[in-house]
Formats: C-alpha cells, sequence, structure tokens
C-alpha cells in the first residue's frame, strides 16, 4: 500500500500517452511482463501473479517513456556516475549504502563471482576493475557494475555506472529503485 499513490499517478502518466494498443509485453531483469492498460494490471509472466507495486511503477514509467518519446534513445557507451544525476550528489550516501555496500557485501571477498550472474541476467562481462559487468534490466538501459579485490594498501571496492542514456528515461528516483532491483537480482 506504501506505493499506491506513486502507482495511480504512473497509471494517470501512461493513459495521457497511451497508443492504441492497451496490451504490452515487457522484460525487465529475467522476467517478462504482461501490461494491461486498460484493466490496469501488471503480471509476471513467469508465475501469472501480479508485479510488486514497485516492479509495476518501474515499468509504466518506463512504457510511458517508450510511448512518449516514439523511441528510446539509443544507448551511447558513455558511463556515468550516479553523482552526475540530477539530486544524485545530495542522494549518493543513501544510494552508495542501498546498492554499492550491498554488492561488495556480496562479491568483495570474491570478484570474479559477480560473472556467475550473467547465467540468469541479460548481460555480459566488462573489461573494468578485476571484475565487471554490464547488466541490462531493459534493453536499452545498461548498468555497469565493477569491482576490485583489496591488496595491501586498499580496501575491496565497487562501483555502480550508467551508460549516459538511462536520465533521458527515468528520474533520479527511479534509478534508483531500478538499481536496488537489479542490485537485489545479483
Amino acid at each position: 500500500m506504501a506505493y499506491q499513490r506513486a502507482l495511480e499517478k504512473a497509471w494517470d502518466a501512461l493513459a495521457e500517452v497511451r497508443s492504441k494498443d492497451s496490451i504490452f509485453h515487457i522484460g525487465l531483469l529475467s522476467d517478462n511482463y504482461t501490461i494491461d492498460i486498460d484493466n490496469r494490471t501488471v503480471l509476471s509472466d513467469s508465475c501469472n501473479v501480479s508485479a510488486k507495486e514497485y516492479t509495476a511503477i518501474i515499468l509504466l514509467h518506463y512504457l510511458t517513456a517508450r510511448l512518449k518519446l516514439k523511441k528510446l534513445p539509443p544507448q551511447t557507451g558513455m558511463w556515468i556516475d550516479f553523482k552526475e544525476l540530477e539530486g544524485g550528489e545530495g542522494y549518493y550516501p543513501a544510494f552508495k549504502k542501498r546498492t554499492v555496500t550491498q554488492i561488495l557485501r556480496k562479491y568483495g571477498s570474491n570478484p570474479g563471482s559477480i560473472k556467475d550472474v550473467l547465467q540468469r541476467m541479460p548481460g555480459e562481462t566488462a573489461d573494468k576493475g578485476d571484475a565487471g559487468v554490464v547488466i541490462h534490466p531493459f534493453k536499452e538501459i545498461s548498468i555497469l557494475v565493477t569491482l576490485s579485490k583489496a591488496d595491501e594498501e586498499f580496501d575491496a571496492d565497487a562501483n555502480i555506472l550508467f551508460d549516459k542514456n538511462i536520465s533521458d528515461i527515468f528520474c533520479t528516483e527511479d534509478i534508483v529503485v531500478l538499481t536496488e532491483m537489479v542490485v537485489h537480482a545479483i
């Protein structure tokens, strides 16, 4: 219920830009979802249950951007840090705690094991840090996760970067939620 107002606003925003189609199929991470605008439902295709509210909101915001822009901006190949997003500098400590710290907790002692997530997530390895992966939560969006192992001078470290096109698709708050979804999935 905590997301109910945001979910209603997302449905209303989608209704303003909707096309003649009322059913959409969208892949998010390792699942596919069916969005039915007329019935205001978002169902996971893998288990035929309603998507969690925060997942539904991300999917609706994504679909709204896709319909509004007609075509989502292509990936640029330029990576940006969370701090470069609007309001990112001030929110970075909370973002780091909710995402980067979680990655370090799980993979910091064995950075190479992060590559195993590619068996169940859309993405590829990245030649960055000691180990890196690019995850595609949506096919037009790339999130780069890099890890560096500890040595005599430095503790293990992790970083999360985004293809620059993400800020043309999502607001910073949505990027935080999407990144948390990726972190929890990997």
